[in-house]
């Protein structure tokens, strides 16, 4: 594993790791969940290489690797992250790799960055895990939703305000957060169709562009990207090849997957193949074409 910065247009940096494999049959992006740094990912990259991929992981800006200077100082937003750190990850390993096949693996919102297309149209294939559209109205179970909601429509404006950032490692809900991520976070999960009813993201009309095979996994365990929420989410999608899998933990050997564990090690041998076998077919399929 070798640590590396991606540019981005604006030069500002992405803190990155890649894994090279002495013979790859493709590339793997591993694109993150909020507040969650590229070293949660560590153990089902070094699986991936050791399964011969080169992968890539990497942090968004504002966080982990990618954090420069004050948290407080940070603008950027979380359509900045789908918009332009997805992108240029995605763009700088097509260049990086120009004869081999490049997949991703999208973590929920790493998952939502693919389904609006960013640097999705050079890609073979795209895993989507626990991804869903955030609405807090669809989180299963009372106290949840009841959870969400105080800290969305509460929590979120007070502490952004007080701080300049999210605290969010203070509240155990994962690393802190840029304001305007997390404003522009709150603000979705309070429209009916999330994203998709901001206007200014012309999701729906972007998610129509897609034509990507993707592989979507949901656990029925996980109490926000639930079989509803991910309807929402995918439902716009009408020129992408689906091939979706509602995994029950206990078919998987797990006592509970949730929204984090099918990146666990101890959930590895029993979900992780599903993956590797069809990120590997789709590259195949590429290469076969070239």
């Amino acid at each position: 594993m070798q640590a590396i910065d991606i540019a981005l247009p604006s030069q500002e940096l992405i803190g990155a790791n890649l894994w090279l494999s002495e013979r790859p049959q493709g590339v793997v992006l591993l694109h993150p969940a909020t507040a969650v740094k590229q070293t949660f990912y560590r153990d089902f990259a070094s699986w991936l290489h050791g399964e011969g991929f080169h992968v890539l992981t990497y942090d968004y800006r504002g966080t982990g690797a990618s954090l420069r200077g004050l948290l407080r100082n940070c603008t950027v937003s979380m359509a900045d992250w789908m918009e332009h750190d997805v992108a240029a990850v995605t763009h700088w390993a097509l260049a990086r790799f120009p004869y081999l096949p490049v997949v991703a693996v999208g973590h929920s919102v790493g998952g939502h960055a693919i389904v609006l297309g960013a640097g999705a149209t050079e890609l073979c294939g795209a895993v989507l895990v626990a991804s869903h559209a955030g609405v807090t109205r669809t989180i299963r179970g009372a106290l949840e939703r009841l959870r969400v909601g105080l800290v969305m429509r509460v929590l979120t404006p007070l502490l952004c305000r007080l701080n300049g950032y999210m605290p969010g490692s203070r509240l155990g809900l994962g690393e802190d957060l840029p304001r305007n991520v997390m404003q522009q976070w709150s603000r979705w999960t309070s429209l009916p169709r999330y994203f998709y009813d901001d206007p200014a993201m012309r999701a729906a009309a972007r998610a129509e562009t897609v034509a990507l095979p993707l592989l979507v996994l949901g656990f029925t365990d996980d109490p926000w990207a639930n079989r509803h929420a991910m309807d929402l989410l995918l439902q716009p999608l009408a020129n992408a090849d689906i091939e979706r899998h509602e995994i029950v933990p206990q078919e998987a050997q797990a006592k509970s997957i949730g929204h984090m564990g099918f990146f666990r090690r101890r959930q590895g041998a029993a979900l992780w193949p599903q993956v590797r076998d069809w990120l590997g077919a789709h590259c195949a399929a590429h290469q076969e074409l070239l």
